[in-house]
């Protein structure tokens, strides 16, 4: 099946500086893509190409099969919402939702009812004649988001819409943002630089660095399989331990020697914090536990679901264990750290 959008060799360059190196990608209709990178990797301008905001230097657009490269953004099947949700003081909650609808000329009774229809979907049917300066910024981003979908775009997109909200306001606004990309089921492209956002929200991420997509997957691929040090690092949080790989083992920096098929040469084994079993007796490990490093308790601190424990190995690296119930650990215990080699990634260095 042909993608709903094609990006084909896309760049940007501003001056002597490249803000996207040219890539490729391919999003099919109904998906849920996050672009997701730190400050400055070339995420929103991506974005922004996507949308006709920004003219690539080279390569081509395409949308359902049109190429729109040159074409600006009313002539795209897209429709953006911005961060800084971009409403008009002046107007009705009503009115900001009806705006695109009156530019593009749409009858006033047919306007009405699809102005209707969006603000049920964002659950502030009540509200369509109080003025937007009366809202909360939650509501803002809902009145921005019907703005956006009233006009029935083939593509949705997302420029890190929910970063000026609070933690408790954003956590409720990804639980629309699923609902209703459940029931609209069009095609979102989300850009953020959350990672827990990201992988609650999309069905597929991209991860940026430096202008490139350097990883592309599902949430479970992304953080379970990474594929550098750089998305392992970014992606959660990560024991990062670096060692040589040779004869389907791998001999960790501290000299341990644990099994690694496939590593050759300077590696790094990804351990993820929720994999890690701590004993401070070696034999009280589960046998499943094949990986093996002594450590130094420096830190446990109870954070209700979870216990965070951070130590410090023997050769002199920091790692950080979690686990569900709370120990008889204290700073400055000796203990093992152990965890399944099938839990772990070994990457090349």
């Amino acid at each position: 099946m042909a993608p709903l959008v094609e990006l084909v060799g896309v760049g940007k360059g501003y001056g002597s500086a490249t803000a996207v190196h040219p890539l490729s990608l391919r999003i099919g209709e109904g998906e849920f893509v996050s672009i997701l990178g730190p400050s400055g990797c070339g995420k929103t301008t991506l974005l922004r190409m996507i949308g006709g905001f920004v003219t690539p230097d080279e390569g081509s657009i395409l949308i359902d099969g049109r190429d729109v490269t040159r074409k600006p953004p009313e002539k795209r099947a897209t429709n953006m919402v911005f961060q800084g949700y971009g409403l008009f003081p002046h107007m009705t909650v009503a009115q900001n939702v009806a705006y695109g609808l009156r530019i593009a000329r749409v009858a006033r009774t047919e306007r009405a009812r699809r102005v209707a229809e969006a603000l049920d979907l964002i659950r502030l049917a009540d509200l369509g004649d109080r003025a937007v300066s009366a809202l909360s910024g939650g509501q803002r981003q809902r009145v921005a988001l019907a703005r956006a979908l009233v006009m029935r775009p083939r593509v949705l997109l997302l420029d890190e819409p929910l970063s000026a909200l609070d933690l408790k306001l954003r956590l409720a606004m990804q639980e629309e943002f699923r609902r209703i990309h459940a029931q609209v089921g069009g095609t979102f492209i989300f850009v953020t630089h959350d990672q827990a956002e990201a992988m609650s929200l999309a069905s597929r991420i991209c991860v940026m660095e430096a202008g490139r997509i350097v990883q592309d997957g599902t949430p479970e691929d992304i953080y379970r399989r990474p594929a550098s040090r750089f998305v392992a690092g970014f992606i959660g949080e990560a024991n990062l331990f670096e060692g040589v790989g040779s004869d389907e083992r791998v001999r960790l920096s501290c000299g341990t020697v644990i099994p690694g098929a496939g590593a050759e040469g300077p590696i790094v084994c990804v351990v993820r914090p929720e994999a890690v079993t701590l004993a401070a007796d070696p034999a009280a490990l589960p046998d499943q536990c094949d990986a093996r490093l002594f450590a130094t308790v420096e830190d446990v601190v109870f954070l209700g679901p979870e216990v965070r424990t951070t130590l410090r190995t023997d050769s002199g690296a920091q790692a950080l264990a979690l686990s569900r119930t709370a120990g008889p650990l204290r700073p400055g215990d000796r203990v093992t750290m152990g965890w399944a080699t099938a839990d772990q990634q070994v990457i090349a260095a």
